[in-house]
């Protein structure tokens, strides 16, 4: 039997704290080995939830010279950082440092699969699962999930056309929640919006999904703008999206319920998407990419082309999670991952 492969978390933020316990949950069903998370600093107040990840599994590490304030705390640390380091065959950063590591760690480490998050630009291959898994055949060792919005885009843009040339012309308004729940920094009082800094794609949200399309060999006509509102709920995109062709309604909505990574809703208000996922989802999220509110589609066609618009909420979180964990279960099983992922479509929902 091969050795199982142990994964270490770094960081306990809004994407670490359940990857980590999603790891561990399904550690044994996913044959893997120790699930290691790195945590930077011991904090009164996350005291139940550093011992909740341990009592599912998980095993602490933390810098040397912070272990044994950690320790004052009660917890046990069984790693400092660089011999986690060392016993992980996977490294999944969760960090806004994930750059920053990967310089002065991560490169001293040839042999693993290092992951990293959507604020890591440049960390490595862009990856989504489910959009470009393709890119995986060329072993990256490093490897950037990107971002829950543009997971939205991408599975957007996937769904609608079958080829791009079927694509004329998209553009996208990423309507953005202030910050997480479990965050109490940078929540805006009044709507907010972005500039156009990106003087081809208007934003980074349109760049970035092209970047991912790019390792398919593709390059579409992308734009992207942005706002902030003043709720911690969901993010919600504006879509419209030129393609060629006459498709009909129920045509497109049954695209979006045979694409097993988006989900499609009679519901209009994103607290109540929100809640479903709370409800229903696995560690309170959803894991499809996108969900298309059903009563926002509309359909104009003239001339053999027709403009899809409407709007579809953002799974933020659960989106990244999954493939955070498809790139995992790669590093780990090589072609077989999909296989292993199959753990996970119970709770990809096609309704909401």
């Amino acid at each position: 039997m091969a050795t199982k492969k142990h994964i270490l978390v770094v960081g306990t933020g809004t994407i670490g704290e359940p990857l980590i316990g999603i790891l561990s949950d399904f550690r044994e069903k996913l044959n893997l080995g120790h699930v290691i998370f790195h945590k930077r600093t011991p904090l009164v107040d996350e005291v139940a939830k550093v011992n909740s990840l341990i009592k599912r599994g998980a095993r602490l590490a933390a810098n040397e010279d912070m272990i044994p304030a950690f320790g004052e705390l009660g917890h046990e640390v069984q790693y400092n950082f660089q011999t986690a380091l060392k016993a992980a065959d996977i490294v999944i950063d969760c960090t806004p440092a994930g750059n920053e590591h990967k310089k002065k760690h991560y490169a001293e480490h040839p042999g693993k699969i290092f992951i990293a998050q959507g604020s890591e630009k440049n960390f490595g291959v862009p990856y989504a699962h489910g959009i470009n898994d393709g890119v995986l055949d060329k072993k990256p060792p490093f490897i950037q999930v990107v971002s829950c919005n543009t997971h939205n885009i991408c599975a957007l843009i996937n769904t609608l056309v079958d080829t791009p040339k079927d694509l004329l012309a998209a553009d996208f308004v990423c309507i953005r929640r202030s910050n997480d729940i479990s965050q109490k920094s940078s929540f805006v009082p009044s709507p907010e919006v972005g500039q156009h800094s990106d003087a081809i794609f208007g934003t980074h949200h349109a760049r970035d999904a092209q970047d991912v399309f790019a390792t398919r060999g593709e390059h579409l006509n992308l734009f992207s703008s942005a706002m902030k509102l003043n709720t911690q709920y969901m993010h919600i995109i504006r879509f419209s999206v030129k393609i060629k062709g006459s498709p009909s309604r129920e045509n497109i909505l049954r695209r979006f319920q045979e694409n097993k990574f988006t989900a499609v809703t009679h519901k209009t208000s994103a607290n109540r998407v929100f809640s479903f996922g709370r409800d229903h989802g696995y560690y309170g999220r959803i894991f499809n990419h996108t969900v298309l509110s059903i009563p926002s589609l509309h359909l104009q066609q003239c001339a053999g082309t027709t403009i899809v618009s409407g709007f579809c909420f953002t799974p933020q979180d659960g989106n990244s999670l999954l493939s955070s964990c498809a790139a995992a279960m790669w590093a780990a099983y090589g072609k077989k991952y999909k296989k292993m992922m199959d753990s996970f479509d119970k709770y990809l929902f096609t309704n909401i």
